[in-house]
């Protein structure tokens, strides 16, 4: 790629490009030249994933690799759950029967997999993969909730339209002392690109937050990571404008604790952080908004969730069922989404 004069991406090595609207047509005749290279057009089907096309907007969906899931753990006939998890859930290591191993394994790593395009069922995810190395009734019972959700929503996925822009934002939350085995938070954010969803993440914190602000700080410095990430990626393509990241969080003390240098006793457990943040506030590089807990999409992936305000803020992620509209979703343009296996689809957002 180098040779035929792609640039190499800094922050994304496996990505080469070039700025020339012609290259596509030169690149299949290079490519040509070096392999045996079909041209199957459009994008429609790739690792799973389905891409439905239409003039307004571009549809990304899992549909099949749910299907075939269920079709495999002979779930496709379940009752459907409303939510991925339950918002009361405790799990713990060394609750219930041991159950087996492999099997466990084999199908989390497929629930992993299929995450790339369900944020929804990120967090429940990402709780049941903490057990895999001696995995018990209780969390294969989990495991089992998440397909009884998918059993609901098979079609579910990510709807992607202009919105007018490219204003980098991302919401970050942390559940302080969610873990009940070693008293750990979870981390959660999502990043938007021009009012679309491109990142997303829910991890265990690695070490023990002794305050709700700690967790939040420490769930705002991997949001800031993440921003500056697409910061360099959207510059090398050419398509960062010159505005503040928008950072929001709803923890008003971790939001002080950025914008004020002196809180040296609330700040010495997470002092590298606090620098890292700080800095990048002090250069405009970032904004740091609050928002309140209710408007908060980054909580869906840090705790479970009652049905309304899961739905709320799937709604918010850009996840839908563009299949089944939900009845009373507000109709703001039509888009006519290409066929797919001899479907044709009709889709009104």
């Amino acid at each position: 790629m180098k040779k035929i004069g792609y640039s190499q991406s800094n922050a994304d090595h496996t990505m080469f490009y070039k700025r020339n609207m012609e290259e596509i047509k030169h690149l299949k005749s290079q490519l040509a030249r070096e392999f045996e290279v079909k041209d199957l057009g459009q994008l429609r089907y790739f690792l799973g994933i389905e891409v439905s096309r239409g003039r307004k907007a571009i549809f990304l969906s899992q549909r099949k690799y749910v299907l075939d899931l269920l079709q495999e753990t002979i779930m496709i006939g379940c009752r459907p759950a409303t939510t991925p998890i339950d918002q009361n859930h405790r799990l713990i290591r060394d609750s219930g029967k041991p159950v087996d191993r492999k099997c466990y394994q084999r199908l989390v790593g497929k629930l992993i997999y299929l995450s790339h395009t369900r944020p929804d069922i990120t967090f429940a995810v990402s709780l049941v993969s903490q057990f895999m190395h001696d995995p018990r009734s209780s969390h294969m019972d989990a495991v089992t909730r998440i397909l009884h959700y998918l059993k609901g929503c098979p079609v579910k996925g990510l709807l992607y339209s202009c919105q007018g822009g490219l204003q980098v934002e991302c919401y970050t939350d942390a559940d302080w002392a969610g873990s009940l085995d070693d008293q750990r938070s979870t981390s959660g954010y999502c990043t938007f690109v021009g009012g679309n969803l491109v990142s997303w993440r829910s991890k265990k914190q690695t070490v023990v937050a002794r305050s709700t602000a700690e967790a939040e700080f420490r769930s705002m410095a991997h949001g800031v990571c993440e921003v500056l990430w697409l910061r360099i990626l959207l510059t090398e393509l050419g398509l960062f404008r010159c505005s503040p990241l928008m950072l929001y969080c709803d923890n008003k003390a971790a939001i002080d604790i950025a914008n004020n240098p002196v809180q040296h006793d609330r700040t010495k457990h997470v002092e590298i952080d606090r620098h890292f943040v700080k800095e990048k506030l002090d250069r405009g590089i970032i904004c740091l908004p609050y928002v309140s807990s209710s408007t908060q999409i980054a909580d869906m992936l840090t705790k479970g969730l009652l049905e309304k305000a899961f739905s709320i803020f799937c709604s918010k992620m850009g996840l839908y069922d563009v299949f089944t509209p939900s009845r009373g979703e507000v109709l703001v343009y039509n888009v006519i989404m290409e066929p797919t296996r001899d479907q044709t689809v009709n889709v009104q957002r």
